[in-house]
């Protein structure tokens, strides 16, 4: 496995990530991951402004202009809460992503972080297994019982398949099953010639089964989709259409599904991406009442109100992050937030690459086309929310990836000094 050592602000954020610490400061509700990005923000916007030639920065200028949407947004919907919840998702969102950005910008970094990330789910894995059996998740519940400080509230869901849902580090067992999932393609491909054979599948193996002990079709659809495009790759190794082929045959399904079927191609995506059909009627739903919420509200959203939906919809959760971005900040602030991801991820996927880094790239592109789906289908917020935006950050290097070696190296002068005269020819 890589020697390579992270950097130390890469390992605090992932240890404020995976531990589920909370406490007071009046009125505002602070996390770990809260209080290590507040001291962590102004190092970052240094670093980040002290690195010349940094490919990607229309991604950045982007998700930025979504910060300073999302504060006009919540001026207009919620201005009593505009400042606190603007720097929440400044700290978790732009500041997770900066972690990455600038703290992972090599091969042999982001091969370090991948092994980071797999040593929190092997480490967590005895936690999930105790509380798939017992129901009680005992890091939250040790967290609880220690003075002045308290965790993520204990969820309680009905038991899936004989066994209680594993929330283990994060508000919602969809967040284990998802930051368990991110392992699949990472570990399987990214580490090729780098890991041996046993230990890339046992790193995977644990992301895979974290992610099935949360119980959450969701969450599980991102491995699955995953394991899909992995076996296409290997597949069809030497073609260099299979991706083409592969969209347009996606294109053709839904065009199908769109004519044959009497529902409409999300409600079919939905009865397929859940554990049961009352899930994915219920989702349909969401999914139609949101919209009308977007169309109602287009240029602010709504906020941290509440969505107008049926009356017989007790829950106010809407199971689709896509959707509450455009539901909250309204259309522009979903514009300007898809548009940076989409950039950077189509970036990275048409970028030139040497062959030792063409798994690297697939990998983490695989991944994120995993985790795209994985969100129509969840909602994430906090420390998962900042991990998905670490994670996307920390791939952005291989847009360029040449970059740091060039920066790096030193610059010979072109006249070299000397005190004795040039020898006559």
């Amino acid at each position: 496995m890589s020697k390579t050592k992270l950097s130390p602000m890469v390992l605090l954020y992932l240890a404020a990530m995976a531990l589920p610490v909370r406490y007071s400061v009046g009125s505002v509700q602070m996390t770990g991951l809260r209080t290590i990005m507040a001291t962590m923000f102004i190092p970052l916007l240094v670093i980040y402004f002290r690195t010349p030639n940094r490919a990607g920065r229309a991604t950045d200028v982007l998700l930025t202009l979504f910060i300073c949407w999302a504060a006009v947004a919540f001026s207009q919907t919620s201005p009593s809460h505009a400042i606190e919840n603007t720097g929440v998702l400044m700290l978790e969102m732009l500041g997770g992503y900066l972690v990455g950005r600038c703290l992972i910008r090599s091969p042999d970094e982001m091969i370090a972080a991948i092994k980071a990330i797999f040593l929190i789910s092997a480490i967590s894995l005895p936690l999930a297994i105790f509380e798939s059996q017992t129901g009680v998740p005992p890091l939250i519940a040790l967290i609880n019982a220690v003075p002045a400080i308290n965790s993520v509230t204990a969820i309680s869901i009905e038991p899936r398949l004989g066994l209680e849902r594993a929330q283990v580090l994060f508000a919602h067992p969809i967040h284990y099953g998802l930051f368990g999932s991110t392992l699949t393609a990472l570990a399987l491909l990214g580490t090729i010639g780098r890991w041996s054979v046993w230990i890339r599948f046992l790193a995977a193996a644990c992301g895979i089964f974290a992610s099935f002990l949360a119980l959450s079709s969701g969450a599980f659809l991102s491995v699955l989709l995953q394991l899909f495009l992995i076996t296409w790759a290997l597949v069809f190794p030497t073609s260099r259409k299979r991706w083409v082929l592969l969209a347009a045959t996606c294109i053709c399904a839904y065009v199908f599904v769109d004519i044959a079927s009497n529902r409409s191609p999300v409600r079919v995506f939905f009865s397929y991406a859940t554990f049961s059909a009352h899930n994915a009627y219920w989702r349909g739903i969401i999914f139609e009442w949101g919209v009308l919420n977007v169309w109602q509200n287009p240029i602010f959203g709504i906020g941290l109100n509440d969505w107008v939906r049926p009356h017989f919809m007790r829950s106010g959760s809407m199971d689709n992050f896509w959707l509450v971005l455009a539901v909250r900040y309204g259309v522009p602030g979903f514009a300007l937030c898809v548009s940076a991801y989409l950039l950077g991820l189509f970036r990275v996927m048409f970028s030139s690459v040497s062959p030792e880094l063409q798994q690297i790239r697939r990998a983490w592109v695989i991944c994120f086309i995993g985790l795209t789906f994985t969100l129509c289908t969840v909602h994430i917020w906090t420390s998962v929310f900042s991990y998905v935006w670490f994670l996307y950050g920390a791939g952005l290097w291989l847009i360029n990836p040449n970059s740091k070696a060039t920066e790096a190296a030193p610059k010979r002068s072109a006249v070299r000094y000397t005190r004795f005269p040039a020898v006559p020819a």
